[in-house]
């Protein structure tokens, strides 16, 4: 027996568990220390200090943050719209040249989750920042209530089948962290089963991120005022009334409740290998800016390549 071997079957030993299993946890320990150097792109995207200053927003794990600490009013050294709008152009043209490269090499896949309060600004982050986008190679999700049939499965049930293939982006407006949130804050389920969802929920990201699907998600911060003036914004103009519902003031009455549920869900479940990004939300010019920024290097941190050309095509000749 070889000394690695030996060794393995002594640690193996010495954890009680067979020398297989060992072995399968050790290589899956690799593969997620490989996968969080991924998932701090500033260190492989030759920017150390990039701008806007995105990992500045990334929750680390163990380090958890405190959402009445964080200016959803900061936009950085960006003082307008006018001040962003060349270098969030410059951001889309990388997003459109890193997605047709994933979508061409078909080897690996990204997975973007937006969480975000009533009016908080998923759905005009999404038109902005995938401006441009082949939508062959990029997909939304958007998730209601639960069916019939998704409530008689796992929680997680719904959202596995949406996770992207090969080569694509997929884009969770509302996602499985509704299960933490909306069934915790309307007690729809007792704490114990909302609690215990949190482990299941990075075991689910962890399998995605060991299976090629890079995991990045975003927090959209705004403040309560900012929300009263887009609710009252959508009152006042006809053509958004269609985008206001009644229940939008009654969830407002759980603002408290809901800002508690988004900051344990943040600190529970963004990982090495899976972050969560709180992003200041209140301008949000400067929220689709850091968000196109933030995805743009992350996919280049990926690195996904054009496949190989096939031998022989400088001898092809087009018929007439």
């Amino acid at each position: 027996m070889g000394k690695k071997k030996q060794a393995a079957k002594k640690a193996a030993a010495e954890n009680g568990i067979s020398t297989e299993m060992y072995q399968a946890q050790k290589a899956a320990n690799q593969a997620t220390d490989a996968i969080a150097d991924v998932m701090t792109p500033e260190d492989n995207v030759g920017d150390r200090h990039p701008r806007p200053d995105y990992p500045r927003y990334r929750v680390r794990p163990g380090h958890p943050i405190v959402l009445t600490d964080l200016d959803p009013n900061e936009s950085n050294a960006y003082q307008n719209k006018k001040d962003a709008e060349q270098e969030l152009e410059r951001q889309r043209q990388r997003l459109q040249e890193l997605q047709a490269r994933l979508f061409a090499e078909q080897k690996q896949s990204l997975l973007i989750v937006l969480q975000a309060i009533d009016t908080g600004g998923k759905d005009g982050t999404i038109k902005s920042v995938f401006q441009g986008v082949n939508p062959q190679g990029c997909q939304v999700w958007s998730f209601k209530q639960p069916s019939v049939e998704e409530l008689n499965h796992d929680f997680l049930w719904r959202y596995h089948q949406r996770t992207p293939g090969r080569g694509m982006i997929a884009i969770f407006n509302r996602s499985h962290y509704e299960d933490v949130l909306v069934t915790r804050v309307k007690q729809l389920v007792p704490e114990q089963i909302w609690r215990g969802r949190y482990q299941l929920i990075n075991e689910f990201e962890h399998m995605l991120a060991l299976n090629h699907i890079t995991v990045l998600k975003f927090f959209l911060h705004i403040s309560k005022d900012e929300q009263k003036r887009r609710l009252e914004s959508r009152l006042a103009e006809p053509d958004k009334r269609w985008k206001f519902s009644i229940n939008d003031v009654k969830e407002r009455l759980l603002w408290d409740d809901y800002q508690i549920a988004f900051q344990d869900a943040l600190n529970s479940c963004s990982t090495e290998y899976a972050p969560w990004y709180a992003i200041p939300a209140n301008k949000k010019w400067y929220r689709n800016l850091v968000v196109a920024r933030t995805i743009a290097d992350t996919l280049e941190s990926m690195n996904p390549q054009y496949p190989a050309e096939p031998p022989g095509l400088n001898e092809i000749v087009i018929p007439d």
